[in-house]
């Protein structure tokens, strides 16, 4: 890959890294907007600060999964990166302006099956089946992670809590939701900004600029890690509201276990590579909290709006890739 061509790519990709946290702020931080523990514009910042730590401090391993494990890097150029970003980037904006809290995740990875697929001719060889597999799976297990946890951490919670009166509780966990959506923004920013790292450790291969088995430059690291904190930084506001208010409503205390939920189900995913959404984390311990309380608390038919948006995310973006891919192609006349 010629040198001219990876700067602008490197800037698609943290452009695509900025559209992450500007699109995902929601996950980061509707809960304690909800809770009014903080006002939006002090939360996003909060918010920004610690997904800034979290690629910077807790490893690689998401970041190798999407450089290697998605497609066959012998089949991966620049036009095969532009065509993925692409993808993802229109598909966040289409589900940003629908206010759809969506997975820039899964739209990143749909971009790069959608482009590969087409550059090898509509040839399956050239898609890993194993780590595409793994994204697939957990497509469905992140939500049901994060459901179950949330569930099983309030009702400890609430067990523990059953003495205190309401006002102690209120006040206490008005506190603990700053310690949560901390560490709730430190798995976000742990797995999700890993996903561009991906990408251009992806067009340093390629392109021999570093080996395959090289670490990520810390260069690398510091971009998309300020990156997207400067987008949740902007914030989504579209998608707060359907996250904080639209599935249930929820106390601090209710506020705080979908938050440490989160948290500790992101944290475990990332420990083991596996590159999943926080849009899907952080929605099933909403409803696993809301449903824990009571049933008829969380607007279901709200959770089915965003499910199909799940569903149709990797689809819909690789769609878009393979359109971009087709236009590249005939633009640079191969």
């Amino acid at each position: 890959m010629d040198f001219h061509w990876l700067i602008p790519l490197i800037l698609v990709a943290l452009f695509f890294d900025f559209l992450n946290g500007f699109h995902d702020s929601a996950n980061s931080i509707a809960t304690i907007v909800a809770t009014r523990v903080l006002t939006p514009q002090i939360a996003v910042l909060w918010a920004a600060f610690f997904n800034l730590l979290g690629p910077l401090f807790f490893g690689e391993h998401v970041a190798k999964t999407i450089g290697k494990g998605i497609v066959a890097i012998g089949v991966v150029n620049h036009h095969l990166v532009l065509a993925a970003l692409l993808g993802a980037i229109v598909w966040n904006l289409i589900t940003w302006y629908l206010g759809l809290p969506s997975s820039s995740s899964h739209a990143l990875i749909g971009g790069l099956v959608g482009a590969a697929f087409y550059k090898a001719n509509f040839s399956f060889s050239v898609l890993m089946w194993k780590g595409i597999g793994k994204v697939v799976l957990f497509i469905f297990l992140s939500p049901l992670i994060g459901f179950f946890l949330g569930g099983i951490i309030f009702v400890a919670v609430a067990w523990i809590c059953r003495r205190k009166t309401p006002f102690k509780v209120d006040s206490a966990f008005r506190k603990l939701q700053l310690v949560s959506s901390a560490l709730y923004s430190i798995g976000h920013g742990t797995n999700d900004a890993q996903k561009t790292m991906g990408i251009i450790f992806m067009l340093l291969v390629t392109g021999k600029y570093i080996g395959s088995d090289a670490a990520i430059p810390l260069w690398v690291m510091v971009m998309c890690s300020v990156a997207i904190a400067l987008g949740t930084a902007c914030g989504g506001w579209r998608i707060v509201r359907t996250m904080g208010s639209r599935i249930t409503r929820l106390t601090p205390c209710g506020g705080f276990c979908a938050e440490a939920a989160g948290a500790a189900a992101l944290f475990g995913t990332s420990l083991f590579g596996i590159p999943v959404s926080t849009t899907h984390t952080i929605t099933g311990a909403i409803a696993g909290v809301g449903t824990t309380i009571r049933p008829s608390a969380v607007r279901w038919r709200i959770a089915t709006r965003i499910v199909w948006a799940w569903v149709f995310t990797i689809p819909a973006a690789a769609v878009i890739a393979m359109a971009a891919q087709a236009i590249i192609t005939q633009l640079a006349g191969l």
